[in-house]
């Protein structure tokens, strides 16, 4: 294995050991940024430099012995282009903001810093993480198609071998999407749970800080450096699954239909217990719900530019900027709590609630990042959302699925995970 495929916690655990050094492991994921990045395109900005730098820095206080040590002791990290880094630029894939430099870090960068974790770069994403200005970062399983987006950038450069960790965000299918297209870990939590200040808003009611790896144990590192649940949960030895279809099972590709019930198959073939969770009327109105909250807060996040120069704005944004009736806005701000409660209630005797990630494999080209109808609803719902790396379709490519849980169920759904991946292989 060469050191930019070893994942975060067992390179942490190397370097603590004095196995392996930060510096090594950083040029590895720089040699091979600089191998890749010219075909993928994952980056916007890459800090060798400063990263270097920070690995050195990492290297030489283990040998002085300068503790504390974080878990992420010099180990990479890549960041989404929409967080802000006091040492990098924070473009937004924006003319507003080519060059910008914030004054200070974002809170979840901060964090990653106070866990000792090496900033690589930053990552690229659509416009403002919302609509517009596409990436040019391109699927690495199959460079003709999309990784997803919009954090196409993060997802890429994880799968790719770039870096073992990067940090995405979800308004609708952000995370989970490009997760489940490029074949890694993409981990949503509950929304609340991770502080977004310094991150671009866009709506509100449905931001969420999330990350991807190529392991479970490194989803689980987050999780728990992010303190998203209050409580450790076991890998439960007998699973207790529901899955879940959705309203939208039509929109589902035969392709991904077979191969989700395949897997539903197998893993009642190797002990899981299996229940259909099947969704009243009222849910089939969720996605249409998320659609009316997110426009209308997406309009409030973008105003201000709107006003200040609506010419460096892109087409996409600019034609979302007219107002929603208050009133329906109010009725469907009020149904998504009715049914955030709801969904608790039906998922709260399961470990997890299995369900599609997408549609099916990554779309060709650049124009369209892939449907996020199977991720919207579940960012609406407010729930934890995980994609997981097990199936493929066609030509190999991979096609996600995804566990869900009730609201604060981050650890269980974890856990849930796990089993699933043992049972899997």
């Amino acid at each position: 294995m060469r050191l930019n495929e070893f994942g975060a916690r067992e390179a942490a655990a190397r370097i603590a050991k004095g196995e392996l050094s930060s510096e090594d492991l950083v040029r590895a994921c720089l040699a091979r940024i600089a191998e890749r990045e010219p075909s993928v395109h994952a980056f916007a900005h890459v800090a060798t430099e400063a990263a270097l730098a920070a690995a050195r820095d990492a290297d030489t206080a283990l040998l002085l012995g300068d503790g504390p040590f974080g878990p992420l002791h010099g180990v990479p990290v890549a960041i989404k282009d929409i967080i802000e880094t006091a040492d990098m630029p924070t473009q937004y894939n924006s003319r507003l903001y080519r060059g910008f430099r914030p004054a200070q870090d974002a809170a979840c960068v901060s964090i990653l810093r106070s866990a000792g974790a090496v900033l690589i770069g930053k990552t690229e994403t659509i416009e403002f993480a919302a609509h517009g200005r596409n990436p040019v970062t391109l699927n690495p399983h199959d460079l003709k198609r999309t990784p997803g987006g919009s954090s196409s950038g993060s997802a890429a450069a994880v799968a790719d071998m770039m870096v073992p960790l990067s940090l995405g965000t979800q308004t609708g299918g952000s995370v989970i999407r490009p997760a489940a297209f490029c074949g890694v870990f993409g981990m949503k939590p509950t929304w609340g749970t991770v502080n977004g200040e310094g991150a671009k808003l866009f709506s509100l009611s449905l931001d969420t800080i999330g990350w991807y790896a190529r392991t479970i144990d490194d989803v689980a590192l987050l999780a728990g450096l992010y303190e998203v649940s209050s409580e450790q949960h076991p890998v439960p030895a007998s699973l207790n699954l529901a899955w879940c279809a959705t309203p939208y099972w039509d929109r589902a590709v035969p392709e991904m239909q077979t191969a989700f019930h395949a897997t539903l198959e197998r893993l009642h073939a190797a002990g899981a217990s299996l229940t259909e969770l099947r969704m009243d009327e009222a849910f089939s109105t969720v996605n249409d719900l998320k659609e009316r909250v997110m426009r209308a807060e997406g309009r409030v996040a973008f105003l201000h530019l709107h006003h200040r120069s609506p010419d460096k704005l892109s087409s996409g944004i600019r034609k979302r900027m007219g107002r929603t009736d208050d009133r329906l806005l109010r009725q469907a701000l009020d149904a998504a709590a009715m049914l955030r409660i709801a969904f608790d209630r039906m998922a709260e005797p399961f470990d997890a609630v299995l369900t599609p990630a997408v549609t099916g494999v990554a779309p060709e080209g650049l124009a369209y990042a892939g449907d996020p109808i199977f991720n919207g609803m579940w960012t609406l719902l407010h729930v934890p959302c995980l994609s997981l790396p097990v199936m493929s379709g066609e030509q190999g490519l991979p096609i996600g699925l995804q566990l869900v849980g009730p609201r604060f169920s981050d650890a269980r759904v974890i856990a849930a995970a796990r089993r699933i991946m043992q049972l899997l292989g």
